[in-house]
């Protein structure tokens, strides 16, 4: 028998405790990551299978991070912002992070320009993409890899 703040304790009692947790641990959801895939698959359903072109898209974001922890984000869409030539929506993925989809954001003529900033959290190294949703049906949009080093120590 084993003493442990003043009440004794079988060794069967001991190992069925034990085995709880186990059973407990093994019953909690895993905080999993999105593959390529499943962003791919996230990307086509918020694009209505429209397929993105390069260019008009520009993310600006650091390639390397040092922890990823806050890691502020740019996107500049190349746009008139015209009644009959403007972004109605940017959308951000991530392809590592639990769920893909980032940010969006939806925009009017009235917006003035496509320019959103913001910060993220990274937990790996991954893959960040934008795509820019245009008034005449076309999506463009820009991918980078961003390094996350973990103060230094490769991810």
């Amino acid at each position: 028998m084993t003493q442990m703040q003043g009440r004794a304790w079988s060794r069967r009692g001991v190992l069925a405790v034990a085995g709880a947790g186990v059973v407990g641990a093994l019953t909690i959801p895993a905080t999993g990551r999105a593959t390529p895939q499943e962003a791919d698959d996230f990307a086509r359903k918020i694009l209505g299978g429209a397929t993105a072109k390069s260019g008009k898209v520009q993310l600006i974001v650091k390639d390397v991070a040092e922890s990823g922890a806050n890691e502020p984000v740019r996107v500049v869409v190349d746009s008139p912002m015209s009644a009959a030539d403007h972004v109605k929506a940017i959308h951000v993925l991530a392809d590592g992070n639990p769920f893909p989809g980032v940010s969006s954001w939806f925009l009017t003529p009235k917006s003035g320009k496509a320019d959103v900033a913001f910060r993220m959290r990274l937990a790996k190294t991954q893959v960040v993409r934008a795509y820019a949703v245009m008034s005449d049906g076309s999506v463009w949009q820009a991918s980078q890899e961003v390094k996350v080093t973990i103060g230094g120590c490769g991810g």
